[in-house]
């Protein structure tokens, strides 16, 4: 008990660290609850926070601020027409000729299957091979009823999709042009007793705002990379498969391990084992290296690094809570996480805060 105290009166006795955990605690269960009905403005919220370093850095001294914020987001429309236009279609036609092309490949994977008590009889039997065949053909149907349950469920999709365009945009403009009295109202609502929480939310935004802005130039430019490196060896699919990878950099260590197997499974079906197969794998990985030992500390020099084992945690609970937007979101709420237990004030901290608002 009496450690319990102790720690207790270390993080907790003073009144400002408990407001501060308040915020925190009902910030959280308030996007948990909500996360549903309000994902367009919580997307928007993301999007205008990203688009908020690029405004900060074209705006001139002298230079009103809504110049900065039309010029921005006229730069974001455009990237949205690009991807709407050009991008998604190119997705969407090569993912139907990769779905046509899968009964084939599913095919010479059997017959390689079958093949294996031939050639490696002590490793393999013929009872093993069916019953992975067996496997493989249940997970088939299986991922074939839910894709035909997505299809059924497509016009509702479509029409949610068409909100979240009009809707989304609109929102992110008059997030960013009116930031200072959205932030003034927020403000005004939140407990006057929060000078601790402003000055651990200056290192946080920080944080946060370093690491969105880094992952975004690296899943350009990890994307863009491997699109020209598909395209040079002539692999199929390279749109969709540099795509892939390219959202693979959102979750360290497990993304690149995920996205490698489909990259190397379709090299085979189309080459085979070979010389293409081996010196398209090696420029793989060798971009790969480069990412995590150039790119990376490149771009997120300030940011507070995360171990692979709490890597993992954060996408397996984030995951578990909200599903695939959670996996994608799970790195940055992780970071989120750690710059504030980093920052988090003992009753020292705090007594040097108060001290540093006197002077």
């Amino acid at each position: 008990m009496e450690l319990i105290k102790d720690w207790y009166r270390r993080y907790f006795s003073d009144p400002q660290i408990m407001t501060l955990a308040l915020l925190l605690i009902s910030g959280f269960v308030f996007i948990l609850l909500s996360s549903e009905i309000l994902a367009p403005l919580y997307i928007a919220i993301i999007l205008a926070y990203l688009l908020e370093g690029l405004v900060r850095k074209i705006q001139h001294p002298g230079m009103p601020r809504l110049a900065a914020v039309i010029a921005v987001f006229t730069i974001f429309m455009l990237f949205l027409i690009i991807t709407l236009f050009l991008l998604i279609p190119n997705l969407s036609r090569q993912t139907t000729l990769f779905l046509q092309e899968l009964p084939k490949m599913i095919t010479r994977g059997e017959s390689m299957l079958i093949a294996l008590p031939e050639y490696f009889p002590d490793m393999f039997s013929e009872a093993q091979v069916t019953e992975w065949l067996d496997r493989i053909k249940q997970e088939i149907m299986l991922a074939g009823q839910h894709l035909l349950t997505r299809t059924v469920s497509s016009l509702v999709s479509l029409i949610t999709f068409i909100i979240y365009v009009i809707l989304v945009p609109f929102l992110v403009f008059f997030m960013m042009k009116d930031k200072e009295r959205i932030v003034d109202w927020v403000s005004h609502h939140l407990p006057r007793n929060r000078a601790l929480a402003s000055a651990i939310w200056i290192d946080v935004d920080r944080q946060i705002g370093n690491y969105i802005r880094g992952k975004f130039f690296e899943i350009l430019i990890i994307w863009f990379v491997c699109y020209i490196t598909f395209s040079l060896f002539g692999l199929n699919y390279a749109t969709l498969l540099s795509f892939l990878v390219g959202l693979s950099v959102i979750i360290p260590y497990v993304g690149a391990v995920i996205v490698t197997i489909p990259i190397a499974i379709i090299a085979y079906f189309q080459w085979g084992i070979g010389s293409e197969w081996s010196y398209l794998m090696l420029t793989y990985l060798i971009i790969q290296a480069l990412d995590a030992n150039v790119l990376v500390p490149l771009l997120f020099s300030e940011v507070v690094g995360l171990h692979p084992v709490a890597i993992i945690i954060a996408v397996l609970f984030f995951g578990g809570i909200w599903g695939v937007g959670g996996v994608f979101f799970a790195i940055p709420l992780a970071t989120l996480v750690q710059a504030i237990l980093k920052a988090w004030p003992t009753r020292q901290k705090v007594a040097q805060i108060a001290e540093n608002a006197r002077n």
